[in-house]
């Protein structure tokens, strides 16, 4: 394809969501810093003027690429957001990763991106830390609406066990392996519900 060819394309409708389309590509298979900018304009296809008019940096690609799975649903954060199954399953939720078509298996998406950009100053682990406080700000919510007793430490012991099992899970190359953590997460769910049995001794005089 001549250079004339890809600048027009690059011109043409949906170039920013050919760049989105490569780069989400490229960051999954490579990784994102060793993932160069012209890579993804040849990817697109795109001219490089294209693609800087529409990422002035690097960075701006990178939260762009990070906002567009936030908002796809694809996360394993998105099941918080359901209010078509109940509070508790919403957070067993987070321990379930669909299994990929012969493809590895991804962690966060967040936190790798911390990972490659460890400076908490940097826009991407900005935005990355905003996306994990979400996290746990809605498990918060879903706890407390369940009755448990002191949701706010609850609610960080849950996303603990969701980002580790996630990050393990990456690891090892195993979709299921967050099943280990849902049954803590069952245990502890457990533990902060309110007791809603009677007493032992009401239990005896009603008998």
């Amino acid at each position: 394809m001549s250079a004339t060819t890809t600048a027009s394309r690059g011109r043409g409708r949906g170039g920013r969501e050919r760049i989105l389309t490569a780069a989400a590509t490229l960051f999954a298979t490579q990784g994102i810093n060793a993932t160069g900018m012209e890579q993804v304009a040849e990817a697109a296809p795109v001219s490089k003027r294209t693609l800087y008019a529409h990422f002035r940096t690097k960075s701006d690609l990178v939260i762009a690429h990070l906002q567009g799975l936030a908002s796809s649903g694809a996360t394993m954060e998105s099941v918080l957001t359901r209010e078509d199954i109940p509070p508790r399953e919403r957070i067993l939720g987070l321990f379930h990763q669909a299994a990929p078509d012969a493809a590895p298996v991804r962690g966060c998406p967040f936190i790798d991106a911390a990972a490659e950009f460890p400076d908490p100053r940097d826009p991407v682990h900005s935005y990355a830390r905003e996306q994990k406080l979400r996290m746990v700000r809605l498990v918060t919510a879903l706890v407390t609406e369940l009755g448990c007793r002191e949701p706010a430490a609850l609610a960080e012991q849950l996303v603990t066990l969701a980002d580790g099992a996630a990050s393990r899970a990456m690891v090892l190359d195993d979709a299921d392996y967050g099943r280990h953590a849902r049954t803590a997460a069952e245990t502890l769910l457990a533990h902060a519900l309110p007791d809603s049995s009677p007493p032992h001794h009401e239990a005896g005089r009603r008998a």
